[in-house]
């Protein structure tokens, strides 16, 4: 294994990082922080004539205030599926349909509500710290084949070195989501 097979490996390894963040990213933007926003309703699928259709491709999505959330279907007929696919995904907001466009009421949150939330974004957290571990694993693995492949022994031990350091950022980027998105739950 040549030193740029090492590079390419130290790559991948970090673009699949990236992606384990991403995905972090993703999934705490679904959990609400108290202020209504439109990620919220992504992942909802509607019935939209037999099809799954995410939500926002089947009307559009505005922030009217802090707390509310509107959606006004393109077709007037869509609304009773979109009402069921709300309801349906347990989001925890129930839907306010007034024959022309659905509003979306976000309670405020609740101390108790809010260390539930604190809980669910350190268990996506925790999934991303295990993702990023197992890329590590993953990459060590490799450096360890090349090295019964003919790699130096210093060549495997710095590319380990890099794979860790690479795992250690990766790491604390994970605590630092976790950080600011529990304290986006917890204030008032």
């Amino acid at each position: 294994m040549s030193a740029e097979e090492v590079s390419l490996t130290l790559e991948l390894t970090e673009d699949s990082m990236k992606k384990a963040i991403s995905h972090l990213e993703a999934e705490l933007a679904k959990v609400r922080a108290g202020k209504a926003s439109p990620q919220m309703l992504d992942g909802i699928m509607v019935d939209y004539y037999g099809s799954p259709t995410p939500i926002n491709q089947v009307g559009n999505i505005s922030v009217m205030d802090a707390r509310t959330i509107t959606i006004q279907p393109w077709e007037k007929n869509m609304l009773q599926p979109i009402e069921r696919a709300i309801i349906a995904s347990n989001i925890g907001i129930n839907p306010q349909n007034d024959g022309n466009l659905i509003r979306l009421f976000l309670p405020p949150l609740t101390e108790e509500r809010r260390r539930e939330l604190v809980k669910r974004a350190q268990a996506e957290g925790e999934h991303s710290k295990v993702a990023v571990r197992n890329i590590r694993r993953d990459a060590i693995e490799n450096i360890k084949k090349a090295q019964k492949n003919g790699l130096s022994e210093d060549a495997a031990k710095d590319a380990e070195a890099d794979i860790q350091n690479i795992t250690d950022r990766y790491i604390s980027l994970v605590d630092k989501h976790l950080a600011s998105k529990e304290k986006d739950i917890m204030a008032v």
